[in-house]
């Protein structure tokens, strides 16, 4: 029974649709099938998809949909291990599936190579004409998309290699720093007390309205990560190194080169984007002095980023949280509640904050003979429920793109954040709209530039840093955690100058973040997300009703069409640097409204 608590208590997500227990007699029965499946498959069409002419359309169509069919197959059990473990790190079986099945997946995929090499090798002219051909039409973006890899892929047996070492290497390294970090405690004097929290808990205090309950946080979150900065300096240069050795044996010109590939865009955009948020980073500056003014002190630190500006209303309970989003859902459509509403009536969120549970927040798209699940830790803050909203529309966005399939109803990162993003936009402006006392509007306006900052400006910081860390790796060999935190002290001054000052505790910052141990160079997907969405939602408050539909069928596109195509059918061309600046001005204007709020308290 969901309880109206600020920790969400017993909010823990049911995993029975994909497995009943780890030691569900169908897990291992499905590795066994795919793994039998994968064999016929090799035995039935090696040899067939590289062939001077090209293969039968109709007789590739059908490959590629039994692929698609053992792929899914293959990737249940892991998907499941992994959620099991994100819940609870602790218990040494979870780890233990975790491994077993990643070195059964990596069997199955390498038994299943063969066709994706094949297809590559194909010459251009039968694989176009294949690719253009009506019974293909279903897979055309993914066969094409495959084929962008062409310079980047090794032989057979090398690309058998690499799969196998990863288990050993990259994913056996991200496994390490995530069970670290879940089982980390930070210790915290408030009012006298000591205190254990996890990462979840201590994050929560930076969001607290004492100064001194803050700096406290502060302190015991760097305590925690110094106390393991070997181990973490340690982890980010090996996969920092790991992605430099990859780059060179892919042929990769450039350490983001194979993000932007996955992306599906260019470097040109990318850095269109990223020039563009720094060269309108004044509204940064110009916020935090207000905020300075605001809380009454003489200098903002970087624990003071996210204080509230009044003292904080109480606790919003999961239960008003969950009404509160489900409303601001229906309000642009019945089907995007009605979807949403799912995840709470059949139990597919984890909510309640944990030891061993992973920290932060994410919403696993799984299998589309399944569904997604949503990971969050919830403390009752505003901004929690803002996270609700963040991870719902990830959540949406996963469920109406089954149809698409195991292999296109994965979007890129570029278009990965456009429905969380777009959530968290319904809900702030549901709440925009009912609240008319100035304070606590005030308040709202400041959590929604806080968050909205930190989406845009923070993210390509942290993605300057990444760029910075690779470069540095390949430049200067293994890297000191003190020159980690050079670098990335000059990534982030670069948002704050002056208006806030970064104090000795930040330089450690840099080791808790995921993003850079699991998708490196993820975080720009952040920025493009926040903008794009900023611009979507302009063009929403114009159009109305007649968005809607619009909007729904580019969620339901998944990741059967390339991002850019898809936006230009409602009108956004991102190839352009002025669309930048479309997402930036909503941005001024929150600001600019929240100095006429102030001026008027």
């Amino acid at each position: 029974m969901l309880k109206d608590d600020a920790q969400a208590t017993g909010v823990t997500w049911d995993l029975g649709d994909l497995y009943r227990s780890p030691d569900d007699p169908a897990l291992r029965a499905d590795l066994d099938t795919a793994g039998e499946r994968a064999a016929a498959f090799a035995e039935k069409y090696r040899g067939t998809i590289n062939v001077p002419s090209g293969p039968d359309p109709q007789w590739l169509a059908a490959a590629v949909a039994e692929l698609e069919s053992i792929s899914e197959q293959a990737a249940r059990p892991s998907i499941y291990a992994g959620l099991l473990h994100a819940a609870d790190v602790r218990p040494p079986q979870h780890g233990a599936l975790v491994a077993m099945t990643q070195e059964r997946g990596t069997d199955i995929r390498n038994a299943l190579l063969f066709f994706e090499l094949e297809w590559i090798a194909l010459e251009d002219g039968p694989a176009q004409r294949v690719i253009d051909s009506d019974a293909c039409a279903h897979y055309r973006h993914f066969l094409a998309m495959l084929r962008r890899y062409r310079p980047h892929t090794l032989s057979e047996p090398e690309e058998k290699i690499l799969e196998a070492k990863a288990n050993t290497g990259p994913r056996a390294f991200a496994r390490l720093f995530d069970e670290v970090l879940s089982s980390l405690q930070f210790d915290v004097e408030i009012d006298g007390e000591r205190q254990s929290l996890n990462e979840s808990g201590v994050l929560a205090l930076l969001y607290d309205g004492r100064r001194e309950v803050r700096r406290a946080a502060s302190d015991g979150l760097t305590r925690g990560l110094q106390s393991h900065s070997l181990l973490l300096t340690f982890v980010f240069n090996v996969l920092v190194q790991d992605h430099a050795v990859d780059d060179r044996l892919r042929s990769f010109s450039d350490p983001m080169q194979s993000r932007h590939l996955a992306n599906e865009i260019d470097a040109a955009t990318v850095e269109a984007l990223m020039s563009a948020a720094e060269a309108g980073g004044d509204v940064v500056r110009d916020y935090y002095h207000l905020k300075r003014r605001l809380l009454g002190l003489d200098e903002v630190t970087d624990y003071d980023r996210y204080a509230p500006i009044f003292p904080e209303a109480e606790s919003v309970g999961w239960g008003a949280a969950r009404e509160t989003v489900l409303a601001a859902y229906d309000d642009f459509s019945p089907r995007m509640r009605e979807i949403a509403e799912l995840f709470f009536a059949r139990r597919w969120i984890d909510a309640e904050p944990r030891d061993g549970k992973r920290g932060g927040a994410f919403s696993a798209s799984t299998v589309p003979s399944a569904h997604p699940y949503v990971l969050l830790n919830y403390t009752g803050r505003v901004r929690d429920v803002m996270t609700i909203a963040h991870e719902l529309g990830h959540g949406v966005h996963q469920y109406v793109a089954r149809e698409r399939g195991y292999f296109q109803s994965n979007t890129a990162l570029t278009m990965a954040e456009t429905a969380s993003v777009f959530g968290e936009m319904l809900v702030f402006d549901r709440l925009r709209r009912q609240e008319h006392n100035p304070k606590a509007r005030l308040a709202l306006l400041c959590g929604k530039i806080e968050d909205t900052f930190s989406t845009v400006f923070r993210q390509i910081a942290l993605t300057r840093f990444e760029q910075r860390l690779h470069a540095a790796r390949r430049d200067e060999g293994e890297l000191s955690a003190q020159r980690l935190s050079e670098l990335w002290l000059q990534a982030n001054e670069a948002v704050y100058g002056n208006a806030v000052r970064l104090t000795e505790n930040y330089r450690w910052w840099w080791s808790y973040i995921p993003h850079f141990i699991h998708s490196p160079f993820y975080c720009y997907a952040y920025g493009f997300g926040e903008l794009l969405v900023l611009a979507l939602y302009e063009i929403y408050q114009r159009e109305g009703a007649t968005f809607v539909p619009k909007y729904l069928d580019l969620l339901a596109a998944g990741g059967a069409e390339a991002p850019a195509t898809l936006l230009r059918r409602i009108g956004v061309d991102v190839s352009q640097p002025e669309f930048w600046q479309l997402g930036l001005r909503p941005i001024r204007a929150l600001v600019d409204e929240a100095k006429q709020v102030a001026a008027g308290l």
